[in-house]
């Protein structure tokens, strides 16, 4: 665990607003999908938007913060803060791609990431701070880790200029230039995907030997969170016996995170400058954004075999 935490990636101000802008522009691409209608259809049918709000937004952080207290000993503190903050972050637009191919709900998907997206400018630095304190208090962490004390307002202003405005901005060219918006809602798609794993390559390329060295332990930590993400999504609409293709939008939704905003304010942000090395904050982070690629199309190829369908 000392190995893992000791992995640190030091950018200056200009690497720092470069990630910035880079997600700036990939979170337009994802508001470029999302139009204004999304949000008045979600007060007509309500029942499976609800519940992937309750999932995304509160069930997953505190499932979180709770698998995280089971497994202290067994990680670091920084890889259990690692956790909640993936967890605090919004859901990933790759999941309007795997809720197609899995043969589910996709309005309900477009209009879970849009609304977890526009919620996230206030509910990421919130569920952080809280479920990120709860933890630090509850595993009676004695490490020399700083109290955990988010500058709320400089988190709020940092996920406003990263999500916020591009959101708007992508929204307006959805609504009153539909062309265009069409035109880039794909390539800009295909460049998140790009971009995060060039993210991912600059996290570990100067410290390959210590990522290699701890890559099977985190590698089974998110794999047991993942799952986790996933059983919370598809047990609550199971529970709450929805339509089969919300269930299955459920679990996607859930299960796809947006690991790389989670990248972005351990990377191009100042916020986490006073805590000591945070190694298994960054790696926890980055892999999960590789992970629930490879568990999201294997679940959605699960679901599109499936001959399960709704009467």
């Amino acid at each position: 665990m000392q190995t893992i935490d000791s992995i640190q990636v030091n950018l200056n101000a200009g690497g720092m607003n470069t990630i910035n802008i880079i997600l700036a522009f990939v979170m337009y691409g994802v508001a470029l999908g999302i139009k204004p209608q999304i949000f008045v259809d979600v007060f007509r049918k309500p029942k499976s938007v609800l519940l992937g709000m309750l999932c995304q937004l509160v069930l997953l952080p505190a499932f979180t913060c709770g698998l995280a207290i089971l497994l202290t000993g067994w990680i670091s503190p920084m890889m259990g803060l690692g956790m909640i903050l993936v967890a605090a972050c919004p859901g990933g637009n790759i999941s309007n791609f795997m809720s197609s191919l899995g043969k589910a709900n996709i309005e309900l998907s477009v209009s879970l990431t849009a609304i977890s997206t526009a919620l996230a400018i206030f509910l990421t630095p919130f569920n952080f701070w809280l479920w990120g304190t709860l933890y630090l208090n509850s595993a009676a962490v004695t490490a020399d880790i700083p109290r955990l004390v988010i500058p709320l307002m400089d988190v709020f202003k940092t996920i406003f200029i990263l999500l916020g405005i591009p959101l708007v901005l992508g929204i307006l060219t959805s609504q009153f230039l539909p062309k265009v918006a069409d035109a880039l809602k794909k390539p800009l798609q295909w460049l998140s995907i790009i971009i995060f794993l060039a993210l991912v390559v600059l996290s570990f390329s100067s410290n390959i030997d210590a990522f290699l060295l701890s890559v099977k332990y985190i590698f089974l930590v998110v794999l047991i969170h993942n799952l986790l993400a996933l059983g919370i999504g598809y047990s609550v609409g199971t529970v709450a016996k929805v339509p089969f293709r919300d269930r299955r939008t459920l679990t996607i939704e859930t299960g796809i995170q947006n690991s790389g905003l989670g990248l972005v304010l351990l990377l191009g942000t100042s916020i986490f400058a006073n805590f000591p090395p945070h190694g298994g904050m960054l790696v926890i982070t980055a892999w999960w954004g590789i992970w629930h690629i490879i568990s999201g199309l294997t679940v959605a190829t699960i679901f599109n075999r499936s001959k399960r369908a709704d009467a």
